[in-house]
């Protein structure tokens, strides 16, 4: 059955789920009237059948004392009484006698009543003696072979109720088995499309190129999110794409006169086209700061936007004696226009990273270390393991960060309040491509207190594909 809604298949689960149950309620109601039933009919045999029988035992009394009197005055007004009571006895013994399985004691006590009802009153005293014991013992006999059979009639409907309650436990187990499993395929039910918008909300964060194809069945509440979901994805894929056209081309586009604007401050500067007074010279130097500053932001705008352009890291191991000698060397005259020195430990001779990535996290944050840093102290570089993660310390000596704006700097476009040892105010993205790369990289970075120096920023990688 397709069901048109998530409202209808919520509702026929919940109904489904409760079938078993309800099952399981029916049948422990019409157990539990039969046995109430049952145990009212009992109850009822055994007062009707206790009260006949005490009735018996007095009328026996009664049967005997006028027996005995017949036998001794010989008067015939007593033998009507002697007749009634003997045909009210047979009426209490019949129904009796009818519900047990053996008959002898009935047959007895029926000959003993025969016999009394055809007594003559001629018959020695010996034999009537005789005849009243006998009467009065089968009579024992019945009352005591009725009580045997009432304890049978009990014993046979424990041993009912003690089966029916067997029954009903493992019905009980079955039902609530049967109930979990329509619990989990239920739930399973209703999850599906909800996992299904997951894989493609999951898909549209990564980037990924493709998308789930849509559901072709389902709750079409969910469907219809879910195509909405494919056409937001589409909407951001062209906006994405728009972003990194306008980027690469606006700065690309600015590079071409900037760089003749720097060509001609340099001339300016070297007074190439003529000597210069005092005031030119002031605001040839704020021409020139504004370009540097200019050229910067460019330059970081371009590093950005390559980075959310590479959607997916290329993890690989590679050793790191060359890498960081390779990184000192390139960066070695910016290091030594600032006077400072690289103290380098590295206790991993290896890295498993994004070769890139793990470069340009380096870069940005000697970038940053050489703009913020005090001037003649050493940049300290520390790499090691910590658990299954490979650790990268980068400090400095300068002015120290303030609690509060440790988080933010992290963000695109954020400043610190200290100035740049260049004067060229920033672009606010050089530690925010150092979070993107180590996230992308499925890391971390955060700013950490050390005892060796004032700001020191930790980059966390995962050291085994496993932990990816």
């Amino acid at each position: 059955m397709q069901l048109g809604s998530l409202r209808q298949l919520t509702l026929v689960s919940f109904v489904v789920v409760l079938v078993p149950l309800a099952l399981l309620v029916g049948y422990s109601q019409i157990k539990l009237s039969e046995i109430a039933q049952i145990a009212t009919n009992e109850a009822q045999y055994s007062v009707n059948t206790v009260r006949q029988v005490s009735k018996m035992e007095g009328l026996s009394v009664d049967i005997e004392r006028l027996v005995r009197q017949y036998h001794i005055v010989k008067k015939d007004a007593l033998k009507p009484l002697i007749e009634k009571s003997t045909q009210r006895f047979s009426e209490y013994q019949i129904p009796v006698c009818e519900q047990l399985s053996e008959k002898q004691n009935c047959h007895s006590l029926t000959e003993r009543v025969v016999w009394i009802k055809q007594y003559s009153g001629t018959e020695d005293q010996l034999l009537l003696d005789a005849q009243l014991a006998e009467f009065k013992q089968n009579l024992n006999d019945l009352a005591t072979q009725i009580d045997s059979s009432l304890d049978k009639r009990i014993q046979d409907q424990q041993i009912y109720v003690g089966s029916v309650q067997q029954t009903q436990f493992w019905l009980t187990a079955w039902l609530l088995g049967a109930s979990f499993l329509l619990i989990a395929l239920g739930s399973k039910a209703i999850l599906k499309p909800v996992t299904r918008l997951e894989r493609v909300i999951t898909a549209i964060s990564r980037q990924e190129n493709t998308l789930p194809p849509i559901s072709t069945s389902g709750p079409k509440e969910l469907i219809v999110l879910e195509q909405k979901l494919h056409r937001l994805a589409g909407r951001l894929i062209q906006l994405e794409n728009l972003r990194h056209a306008l980027l690469r081309h606006a700065s690309h586009e600015l590079k071409t006169p900037l760089a003749s604007i720097k060509e001609g401050c340099s001339l300016l500067t070297e007074q190439v086209v003529g000597p210069l007074n005092a005031e030119q010279e002031e605001v040839l130097s704020l021409l020139n700061s504004s370009t540097d500053r200019l050229n910067l932001l460019i330059v970081q705008l371009l590093d950005y936007n390559l980075l959310l352009q590479q959607a997916k890291p290329v993890f690989s191991n590679f050793k790191t004696k060359s890498f960081f000698e390779d990184f000192v060397t390139e960066n070695s005259l910016a290091i030594k226009q600032h006077d400072n020195q690289i103290d380098m430990q590295l206790d991993l001779p290896s890295i498993f990273a994004d070769k890139k990535l793990f470069r340009r996290i380096l870069d940005n944050l000697v970038s940053n270390a050489l703009a913020h840093g005090s001037r003649g102290r050493p940049i300290s570089i520390r790499l090691y393991q910590q658990g299954d993660m490979q650790v990268l310390d980068f400090a400095n000596r300068g002015q120290k960060i303030l609690d509060e704006q440790r988080n933010i700097l992290f963000q695109p476009f954020s400043r610190g309040e200290g100035t740049r040892n260049d004067r060229v105010t920033g672009s606010g993205l050089g530690l925010s491509i150092v979070a993107d790369c180590a996230r992308m990289m499925f890391g971390k970075a955060e700013f950490v207190e050390v005892d060796y120096a004032d700001v020191c920023v930790r980059v966390y990688i995962p050291s085994k594909e496993a932990n990816i």
